[in-house]
């Protein structure tokens, strides 16, 4: 496990230089048990136009509507975990004003011959934003279980193709809590990877980059993967870079109160030019 951290880390992609209009903000955060207690902490997640929660663990339906705005609404997916005793949600909160829900599906993890493969089995959602160049996309969000990150990722890839099949899509993004590197996924499994294997797959955070908030740790767990030309096209090769959060807003560590953030910027489709930023972001850390 790694444990807590002082920094909040940024992995933020610089933006083509264009001319008027404003961001499509994208992003994820894994809270770390969100719950009552943290549902006030809602500064970041109004930036975005649509914000992906993992870990999300309000047993009684109370912290979520707190943590919304007027121009706000969220889709959930059921509580999904194998002990009755830990679950955690997906949830996706979006503003109404720039983005729809055209779909959401419930992976239900049957695929014969390995069915229960995840500990949280992904909740896909499908949005239509027309005023970006992409227009319409879907994001399958996954937090995988450490001791089962090579099988949990591994069965992404059928989760993708069922769902390329199910809304006759390309425009699709996995983004979450991956665990994807050293201990965790072993370089001598990511031969049985297929998101790591297929074509027309693309990890937009390299190996090479260092996700961790210790000097003594150097893996990149966390990841964005896109399919897709037309996703791959809209990204800014090789921008991603650690920017320091809690150094840059004189945060303390009391403050610091969420795990993973991730934020893909589309540009707006009335702009000469496209591009996309994404950012990752790391505080207090949990598995």
């Amino acid at each position: 496990m790694r444990s807590s951290s002082l920094l909040l880390l940024f992995f933020l992609a610089d933006v083509s230089d264009v001319l008027g209009g404003s961001d499509f903000r994208i992003c994820a955060f894994n809270l770390h048990s969100f719950g009552e207690s943290k549902s006030k902490n809602s500064e970041i997640i109004t930036r975005y136009d649509v914000c992906l929660l993992q870990e999300v663990r309000d047993s009684k339906g109370k912290a979520l509507p707190q943590l919304l705005n007027s121009l706000q609404s969220a889709v959930t997916s059921e509580r999904l975990g194998r002990s009755e005793t830990y679950q955690e949600q997906y949830v996706f909160v979006y503003r109404t004003d720039s983005v729809t829900v055209t779909g959401q599906y419930q992976y239900p993890d049957d695929k014969p011959g390995d069915v229960d493969a995840f500990s949280r089995e992904p909740f896909v959602v499908r949005f239509k934003a027309p005023k970006t160049a992409i227009r319409e996309f879907t994001l399958i969000p996954q937090h995988t279980t450490p001791s089962n990150t090579t099988k949990e990722l591994d069965a992404l890839y059928d989760v993708l193709q069922r769902v390329r099949q199910m809304w006759r899509t390309e425009n699709v993004m996995l983004l979450g809590d991956f665990n994807a590197d050293c201990g965790y996924l072993a370089k001598k499994n990511r031969k049985y990877v297929r998101l790591l294997t297929e074509s027309n797959l693309f990890w937009l955070i390299p190996d090479d980059v260092d996700t961790t908030v210790r000097s003594t740790t150097f893996c990149s767990y966390d990841r964005i993967v896109v399919h897709g030309e037309t996703f791959h096209r809209a990204i800014v090769p090789s921008s991603a870079k650690p920017f320091n959060f809690q150094e840059a807003y004189r945060l303390t560590e009391d403050q610091v109160t969420c795990n993973i953030c991730i934020e893909v910027v589309d540009r707006e489709v009335q702009k000469r030019s496209e591009g996309a930023a994404v950012r990752l972001c790391r505080c207090r850390e949990s598995r």
